[in-house]
């Protein structure tokens, strides 16, 4: 049924991938299916912000995300499955979805933690993934 699956991860916050890492495993052993695991560094925001930061800063940043999920991957993730490593940059939720277009991904599967009223009011990035996604998204709770 599924072909590629997306699934999202905090490096920082493992209440972000506990629960979505292992459905996403399953989904993708079942179905033989690709998995892209994406994590997103934020960006640093406005430009005239980012003149502080030294050369070559963001480029250092992304090449550290990248060596801390291919890490990640090869703790919680079984070898023998097809895996592809995402790092992205920008707003959470944009990217996820930019990413799940890239990548023809059929399903995202992402975590989220229980709703606060500022959520009901502001929408998490699940939600906002939910609602804009083109395909199939899994939402798997604490």
């Amino acid at each position: 049924m599924y072909k590629d699956i997306l699934v999202t991860v905090d490096l920082d916050h493992d209440s972000s991938w506990k629960k979505a890492i292992p459905v996403a495993i399953k989904q993708a052993q079942a179905f033989n299916a690709r998995l892209h695991v994406l994590t997103v560094v934020p960006t640093v925001g406005m430009s005239m912000v980012g003149q502080f930061f030294p050369k070559g800063y963001e480029k250092k940043v992304l090449d550290a995300y990248n060596e801390r999920l291919h890490q990640f991957v090869s703790e919680h993730i079984p070898s023998d499955l097809k895996v592809q490593h995402i790092v992205g940059q920008g707003t959470v939720y944009e990217v996820i979805l930019k990413m799940a277009k890239k990548t023809n991904c059929d399903l995202i599967v992402i975590g989220a933690h229980r709703p606060e009223l500022k959520d009901y009011l502001l929408g998490p990035n699940a939600a906002r993934v939910v609602r804009h996604a083109d395909c199939s998204v899994m939402v798997v709770r604490d």
